[in-house]
């Protein structure tokens, strides 16, 4: 099985080198993700570029170096974190706690897997998050600066991120916050975000909105913490959420749903930090162990549909928006997907979009990793 999952992880390497993996303005010793395939000239171009979701492209870039070293992945990892930094224009970060977390994580890995020197992109964006902590708001930092939403997408990588750094302090009050102030009590599952409110000071004005991918970032901040500190209480909190993801979010073990733009990336987050929970959950009790199964058990159903489902376009895959759905053929043309609000919206074939088959070779690098640590589909 290990070979197996290792040839759909190169399968869907390829598939995104090939398509949309391409120098930055023609610039030596770059490389950024076109955001669309098939694109349109702008997108050539990067006029659009998306800062998360190449933050992402860079992740999974460490993820198939991890699988197979070569100094050709090696250099490709310094060549796209060349290019961010590049077509950011102004450095390192941006005006979005989320992204910059994205980012940072995905720099830290590579500088501390691959040795590829990251530290003043590292360090900026961790002052970034480290000073955005809100004690007058009750904790947690915002979605962006000068916004009183604070949510899970930011508050769970920025915590990942400031754990592996060292800041295990607020790392932990971070997750803490989390699970006060965001987890549904009746589905065991987190909410969206919070903004002040509410008819007691302290309570604020929940969006109940669902998203797998604020699952995966708690998953992950908690399997983390449990790591590096051994308190009992985070094993347990990810003992209930994955059995809540796979009740509520799971039909036959595959998750369910997805979509395009921003949206394209939630699910392939979830499978990498269910895949953290399988290889990584340390303790050796039933509830343990039970829960590194589930979570490589939902990682490998998933990665099996989204390869049934996949579409086979000039000998690479193309993965669908909706693993358990039938992928289909995206086409050329005008219509593509906007940026509006602070988010990026689908294409009208969500398959288009960059987000969606990065999401794809995630998925396929998840389940690489569980089935190299002995889990079986």
């Amino acid at each position: 099985m290990q070979e197996l999952w290792a040839q759909r992880a190169d399968a869907a390497e390829g598939a995104v080198l090939a398509r949309h993996v391409r120098r930055l303005w023609g610039l030596p010793g770059t490389a950024l993700g076109v955001v669309a395939w098939p694109p349109v000239r702008r997108e050539r171009l990067f006029l659009k570029w998306h800062y998360w979701w190449q933050a992402h492209l860079l992740d999974c870039a460490v993820d198939a170096a991890s699988r197979e070293p070569t100094s050709k992945r090696r250099r490709r990892l310094a060549k796209i974190a060349r290019a961010h930094r590049i077509r950011n224009i102004t450095g390192w970060t941006n005006n979005y706690y989320d992204d910059m977390a994205w980012l940072g994580l995905a720099l830290e890995r590579a500088q501390r897997l691959h040795s590829v020197g990251n530290r003043t992109g590292i360090q900026k964006v961790e002052m970034e998050l480290f000073d955005a902590w809100s004690p007058r708001a009750g904790g947690g930092i915002p979605w962006r600066k000068g916004d009183d939403f604070f949510n899970a997408p930011a508050n769970g990588p920025a915590s990942i991120l400031l754990a592996r750094t060292g800041r295990l302090w607020r790392a932990q009050a971070m997750a803490d916050w989390m699970d006060t102030k965001l987890k549904d009590q009746e589905s065991g599952l987190i909410l969206d975000g919070i903004r002040p409110g509410g008819p007691a000071r302290d309570q604020g004005v929940l969006d109940r909105a669902v998203y797998s991918y604020c699952q995966g970032v708690v998953l992950g901040i908690e399997t983390e913490l449990a790591v590096r500190l051994g308190d009992a209480r985070h094993r347990e909190r990810v003992h209930a959420l994955v059995a809540a993801v796979e009740t509520r979010l799971c039909r036959d073990l595959v998750i369910g749903g997805g979509g395009g733009g921003d949206g394209g990336l939630f699910n392939g987050i979830l499978a990498r930090y269910l895949a953290f929970v399988a290889t990584d959950l340390p303790g050796d009790t039933d509830e343990d162990q039970a829960s590194r199964a589930l979570a490589a058990s939902i990682v490998l159903a998933s990665a099996d549909a989204a390869w049934e489902n996949r579409l086979e376009v000039e000998d690479h895959p193309l993965f669908g928006a909706a693993w358990e759905k039938q992928a289909r053929l995206p086409g050329p043309g005008l219509s593509v997907a906007t940026f509006s609000g602070g988010t990026v919206r689908s294409s009208p074939v969500p398959e288009r979009d960059f987000a969606v088959q990065l999401s794809g070779w995630m998925l396929m690098e998840a389940a690489f990793t569980v089935s190299a640590a002995g889990f079986l589909s």
